[in-house]
């Protein structure tokens, strides 16, 4: 028998390693921090907005309000959703705060502001819903160009998406956490052939931003914004919007199927290089799914200059994921990434049909306190929950 698609998210020693870390750094806290950080309802709307630019209204508690002890218990958290590399890409993205600093200081003149603006200790802590055990919950840490969003679900299936990164100037000195990803994908492009290019370019003018922005669920079709909110001298039209649009269902861009094996290869694993920043538990099982996809359903898409030193952007999508890559609004300076599940962002589907089967707090606590014992008109309630699909599991 199949496994059903959420059995893909899976992952029991990645939610364990996530609860008890969360249970420490919340008992860790004073009361008002812990107020602060955690945010009790799931449904808070504020769990939607993942949007890494500066903001003056975060949700939960920065970094710089911790004490030694409690950093460390906040990083553990933070690796227990990450691999090794992808925790070292986000050391590499907070770190390279402090060269934005001194860059404007010497390039807009902000002074000794510059100092609490551009600041590496500026990264917070959000945690929704009741962490527990069987429980439905999410966490998330969110700065200056660093989105890291977790969602749990019964304590039995894990999303690891959207997950955000940029990163400015590129590369930082000797930090360049994204530039592997950028040559990866400078490479494909010139390799391939002229006819191939010209079905890849899908506009000769990149976006500002995202083309999908930062909607909590990736629609049927998204149009990206005329210009990146806070950033103006870089605007693009409504026809440029038209040309870059992204629809889930056509997506634009070379197939999978026009390119040769190696060309193939090389996209998947740039898509994979962007997915691989997740923990394995995960990550490993959209490698199997990735490589096992007809090829048809994938999609390398390019628009704007052909340069590294030029305002350029790509995507990559197959049928339940997408990477997005721009590098516009600094002309090869200033890159914004992020990789989704077009079906799981923020635990979507999974909590719809969690949500529908036993509501929003869900069950198990009810069994714990309430008689089962079975009548005609009560059967006994033995189901826990599991997707639509019954799965069987696999004992040797």
């Amino acid at each position: 028998m199949p496994q059903p698609p959420s059995m893909n998210f899976e992952a029991p020693r990645a939610i364990k390693r996530m609860l008890f870390s969360a249970w420490a750094l919340l008992d860790s806290l004073t009361p008002d921090l812990r107020a602060a950080m955690h945010i009790p309802a799931m449904s808070d709307p504020r769990r939607l907005d993942w949007d890494f630019i500066p903001k003056p209204d975060r949700t939960g508690v920065p970094l710089g309000k911790l004490d030694a002890h409690q950093r460390t218990l906040a990083h553990t958290l933070l690796k227990s959703g990450l691999s090794m590399r992808g925790y070292s890409q986000v050391l590499a993205v907070m770190a390279s705060e402090h060269i934005l600093r001194e860059l404007d200081v010497i390039e807009r003149g902000f002074g000794v502001f510059a100092g609490d603006f551009r600041n590496p200790d500026a990264y917070w802590i959000t945690v929704f819903g009741r962490p527990g055990f069987e429980d439905t919950w999410g966490w998330r840490v969110i700065g200056h160009h660093l989105s890291m969003n977790f969602t749990v679900v019964a304590q039995r299936y894990l999303t690891i998406t959207p997950m955000a990164m940029g990163a400015m100037p590129v590369p930082a000195g000797v930090l360049d956490p994204l530039g592997e990803h950028g040559r990866r994908a400078f490479e494909i492009l010139h390799g391939l052939s002229p006819d191939q290019r010209g079905e890849a370019i899908v506009h000769s003018r990149a976006p500002a931003d995202y083309v999908t922005r930062q909607v909590p669920r990736v629609g049927a079709e998204e149009w990206s914004d005329p210009v990146d909110l806070g950033i103006v001298g870089y605007t693009i039209t409504d026809e440029d919007r038209r040309r870059l649009r992204f629809v889930k269902d056509a997506p634009s861009g070379i197939s999978g199927a026009d390119l040769t094996g190696s060309e193939l290869a090389a996209v998947r694993e740039l898509l994979l290089h962007y997915v691989e920043t997740g923990p394995e538990e995960i990550t490993a099982r959209y490698r199997q799914d990735v490589l096992r996809e007809d090829p048809s359903t994938l999609r390398f898409a390019w628009a704007g200059g052909t340069t590294p030193d030029t305002a350029h952007y790509y995507r990559v999508s197959t049928a339940n994921l997408l990477v997005e890559a721009d590098n516009a609004v600094a002309a090869g300076q200033h890159v914004h990434t992020v990789w989704r599940d077009l079906d799981n962002d923020l635990g979507h589907d999974l909590l719809l049909d969690h949500y529908a089967r036993h509501g929003p707090d869900g069950e198990h606590l009810n069994r714990r306190l309430t008689s089962n014992r079975p009548t005609p008109d009560s059967p006994l309630r033995t189901d826990a929950w599991y997707p639509p699909q019954v799965y069987v599991p696999h004992r040797p």
